[in-house]
């Protein structure tokens, strides 16, 4: 039996609930995380953009998750996201058809992430968003916060959430529109630009 000093400091081991990871390229990622919408459908929408650490810095090894509704305000009750193959139990990615509402997104070496997902409908009085969870390095507790669209700028007005913020807070959490179509969405952890993060109680 080897005995451990634990009177210094340097000679304790740290357990699994004091490392921090990031162990998130593991297991978690799956084939087709980025692409929620069914294949050819119109209503898809790319929401793109950089997750960054509290001075400015991208995070390489970030996982974004994003859940919403279908452009109708339903939320998805299918299974699909990650399909095992049977044999060989490894994902096999989406089949293409079902809406599931939800993906996994491991950020890039630049720390970029996309996801590829149904413009999400109304839900009650909220304008239409995306919800979105950040598991980062550093971060003992994953992050929740929500992605808005633009373009229903009543529909914003009237968000009972963002109707709580001042305009620059409320600016973390309404996505750009780009020339291409798509929409950035930028993810700050802290700093200047801090992105508006929700608590569930």
């Amino acid at each position: 039996m080897t005995k451990i000093d634990t009177s210094s400091p340097e000679n304790v081991l740290p357990t699994p609930s004091h490392t921090v990871g990031p162990f998130y390229g593991y297991a978690l990622p799956f084939n087709g995380g980025e692409d929620v919408a069914p294949l050819g459908h119109p209503d898809t929408v790319t929401v793109h953009g950089y997750v960054y650490d509290g001075e400015g810095r991208p995070l390489p090894d970030a996982l974004v998750e994003v859940w919403g509704p279908d452009p109708d305000g339903n939320l998805p009750a299918v299974d699909g996201s990650m399909r095992r193959d049977p044999a060989s139990g490894g994902f096999l990615g989406r089949n293409g058809v079902e809406f599931t509402g939800f993906g996994r997104i491991q950020t890039d070496t630049d720390g970029h992430w996309y996801v590829r997902t149904l413009r999400p409908g109304a839900r009650g009085q909220n304008a239409p968003y995306l919800s979105v969870c950040v598991f980062a390095r550093g971060l003992l507790v994953h992050l929740f916060t929500r992605v808005y669209l633009p373009g229903d700028e009543a529909a914003l007005a009237a968000d009972p959430l963002l109707a709580q913020l001042d305009e620059e807070r409320r600016g973390t959490l309404i996505a750009k529109r780009e020339d291409s179509g798509a929409y950035r969405f930028d993810i700050r952890l802290q700093g200047e630009g801090e992105t508006v993060f929700l608590e569930f109680q």
